[in-house]
């Protein structure tokens, strides 16, 4: 029997999910899901499998190895983002636990990161904060900042939240980790693998939409993925975000990444931030 990395933590006591708030579509109309086609490589097409992890690998997530199996996990900033990929992991076959990351155990600094990305996220009126669940996941400005000037930083809010998230040790991901990381040259972006990639990393920018990378990695590799996938943008000058832009971009990664799961904020969420 492999070894089952951290104790399993019963789905009780994951974070709290962030509250999502529901649309009303008048009565008459057609709902978001009426006529919509679905795209040939996106995520509601392809059946799960453990080799979808290397969209996590893609972006800030790593694998470790140990005896004949292996591992992936990934550092994420939200409380939905550990529910969502919980879920995605389970409907791959693969058991996932997850920790809090102590304030003190911060070495890449993602929370200063997040903190900052904060005044650049979009802003959904709409949808209703919540006092305990700090960070990008709550709108980027209380209601009464609208008011403050432009040119006049808002508040500092508490630090946000940061959860490590990892499967266990699995030969099912054996596969992949023979591949990795010479199989990144050559990596297909399916919808599947973009999904959890969002999932982990992707929140809005003004007039597009981000992904998480890790800057320890070669960004030219990731970014000839997302060309050949149709996600053409550029990297942030720290190297941290993938940067996509234009209508037409934005369609198409919505297309891929499928239905937006129910824990997931819609205004995170592709599409949700556009609609």
């Amino acid at each position: 029997m492999s070894d089952s990395g951290w104790p399993l933590i019963p789905r009780e006591v994951l974070p709290p999910p962030v509250p999502v708030a529901k649309r009303i579509v008048p009565r008459g109309t057609a709902g978001p899901r009426a006529g919509r086609q679905l795209s040939m490589f996106g995520a509601e097409t392809i059946e799960p499998s453990p080799a979808d992890l290397a969209g996590l690998l893609a972006g800030p997530g790593r694998l470790d190895r140990m005896g004949g199996t292996a591992r992936v996990s990934v550092r994420v900033d939200a409380a939905w983002r550990v529910h969502v990929l919980v879920t995605e992991m389970g409907a791959r076959g693969l058991t996932a636990t997850w920790a809090p990351v102590p304030e003190d155990q911060d070495p890449d600094g993602v929370r200063a990161i997040e903190l900052s990305a904060r005044k650049e996220a979009i802003v959904t009126p709409e949808h209703p904060t919540t006092a305990d669940e700090p960070g990008p996941t709550e709108p980027a400005d209380s209601p009464g900042a609208a008011e403050t000037p432009s040119g006049d930083d808002p508040p500092a809010g508490p630090p946000a939240p940061l959860f490590d998230v990892r499967t266990a040790y699995s030969r099912r991901l054996n596969g992949l980790a023979r591949a990795w990381p010479e199989a990144s040259a050559q990596l297909f972006l399916s919808g599947p693998r973009m999904r959890l990639w969002v999932a982990a990393a992707g929140g809005p920018r003004p007039g597009g939409y981000a992904l998480g990378l890790d800057p320890g990695k070669d960004r030219h590799v990731v970014e000839a993925a997302l060309v050949r996938a149709g996600l053409a943008g550029r990297v942030s000058d720290d190297g941290r975000r993938y940067l996509i832009t234009g209508a037409r971009r934005l369609r198409r990664l919505a297309e891929l990444v499928g239905e937006r799961p129910s824990a997931a904020p819609e205004e995170f969420w592709p599409g949700g931030a556009l609609a």
